[in-house]
């Protein structure tokens, strides 16, 4: 297991960006993300809290997770009268 050094949101690409000790860099092009796995606004509104708030979480929702199911865990429609 390769220790990570440092994650966080590259504002100038839009990337979340992981540095690991033995300096390989991952970064993960949220656009393209969005566009795959976000339909809707509720979903891209949830992954851009992740982004801005966990990138880590984000990360390895990403390249570990099953993002689909995650989003339709936490992603609830209200609506409105």
């Amino acid at each position: 297991m390769r220790k990570i050094l440092f994650c966080g949101l590259n504002m100038d690409t839009a990337c979340v960006e992981l540095r690991l000790e033995d300096r390989t860099l991952f970064s993960i092009d949220c656009t393209a993300v969005e566009n795959e796995v976000a339909k809707s606004m509720y979903r891209r509104s949830e992954l851009d809290w992740l982004i801005y708030n966990d990138s880590l979480a984000y990360a390895d929702l990403i390249l570990n997770g099953d993002s689909e199911l995650y989003l339709k865990a936490v992603t609830e429609k209200i609506p409105r009268d």
